[in-house]
């Protein structure tokens, strides 16, 4: 495309004209804050986050149904299906606590907390139980 100088400006302008009342409509203090906020944060090494609690702990259905379905419902590399007492017997002889140690640290295939690491150990041990409930 060969433009003139003349279609450069004229397409500047134009673009300007249109872009510059969009930007400045909204002058106030908040809205220049919100346009110019810091889109993320740097944590130095040894700084720890903030990280929001929440108010209640989530049920085991609910973590269950968001980070540990996938792999438990299949069976995914011999998870052992929920409900099914041939995939938990053996597990479940060894004890809760074996139980719970294995979903929270992670265990043979099984990341730890089943990737669910914003989930608290009790929730946890709910989705265990929620998979076994049924036995």
């Amino acid at each position: 495309m060969n433009f003139s100088f003349r279609q450069f400006i004229f397409a500047a302008v134009a673009t300007f004209t249109i872009a510059v009342p969009a930007v400045a409509n909204d002058m106030t203090d908040e809205a220049i804050a919100e346009r110019i906020k810091p889109v993320g944060s740097l944590y130095l090494e040894g700084e720890a986050p903030a990280v929001e609690v929440a108010a209640k702990p989530r049920s085991g259905e609910a973590v269950y149904n968001s980070f540990c379905a996938s792999c438990h419902t299949p069976g995914v590399m011999g998870a052992p299906k929920k409900d099914d007492a041939g995939d938990w017997s053996a597990r479940i002889a060894q004890g809760k606590d074996v139980l719970a140690d294995h979903a929270i640290n992670g265990f043979n295939a099984m990341p730890a907390k089943g990737a669910c690491m914003d989930c608290s150990d009790e929730e946890i041990i709910a989705a265990i139980d929620h998979m076994i409930a049924g036995l």
